[in-house]
């Protein structure tokens, strides 16, 4: 099954886009060719970017204040694991006091490095980055591969808080839906938002032996799904096929 997320504000879109960002750098700082620690450097970059939004930290002590309060509401409670809840609710005030001590933005102390900021002003540029143009990059590109990470991993930790915070913010999240199992009549499915709750995340997961991709909208009242054929190196068209497939609402 492919998995589709669309969230319902621009919080959350900030959320999954940092969230993608963070899964890209876990998987190029096991690796060891220069070509992967360029891109890993590259993404280290692209979170200090994304991350740069003067609200993002309060958003996040809000979240992670939010789910505190919801735990605390469950002790007690013998229908739910309280080792469990002691557990989640350590990594939740772990997160909250690692973000709540850390000066600034994320990556903050990264903008001191000037050689780092030289990199990052010239990787917009294509082709940027040649040995010509920055020789102390190119040198440290082919240094040990166990130097590089060690750097790599030094930086990325600046980042650290922000990414662990955020991954158990959407997992919470998204233990927070119930799967159903819908059906889309000649490639639109239409649902009517449950009255009383405002949900934050839309998750669709979809069988992709049907070809087909989900072209998702939504508001406070109203959700709405046209499928899509998948053609071959081209703009998928409107499908007119019944198609089933399951729908997750995360409040």
């Amino acid at each position: 099954m492919i998995l589709y997320e669309y969230p319902f504000n621009e919080r959350l879109r900030t959320y999954l886009r940092l969230e993608q960002l963070y899964r890209r750098l876990s998987e190029l700082l096991t690796r060891a060719h220069p070509v992967d620690h360029h891109f890993a450097l590259i993404t280290i970059f692209e979170i200090m970017d994304v991350a740069s939004r003067s609200d993002l930290k309060t958003d996040v002590l809000k979240d992670l204040e939010r789910q505190k309060n919801m735990l605390d509401v469950l002790r007690d409670n013998p229908d739910i694991s309280q080792h469990m809840l002691h557990q989640v609710a350590r990594q939740v005030e772990h997160c909250f006091k690692a973000i709540n001590e850390q000066n600034g933005r994320a990556g903050q102390a990264l903008t001191e490095n000037e050689w780092l900021m030289g990199i990052r002003s010239r990787v917009g540029i294509p082709g940027g980055t040649c040995g010509f143009d920055l020789p102390a990059y190119h040198a440290w590109l082919n240094l040990d591969p166990r130097y590089r990470q060690r750097d790599l991993e030094d930086w990325a930790a600046e980042l650290m808080p922000l990414g662990q915070s955020l991954e158990l913010i959407l997992q919470l999240l998204r233990e927070t839906g119930v799967p159903q199992r819908v059906a889309a009549e000649q490639g639109v499915f239409q649902q009517a938002m449950p009255a009383g709750r405002s949900f934050q995340l839309l998750r669709l997961r979809i069988d992709p032996h049907l070809n087909l991709v989900p072209e998702i909208s939504g508001n406070r009242l109203l959700v709405s799904v046209r499928l899509l054929k998948l053609e071959n190196g081209c703009k998928p068209q409107p499908s007119n096929e019944d198609a089933a497939f399951e729908l997750t609402l995360c409040a």
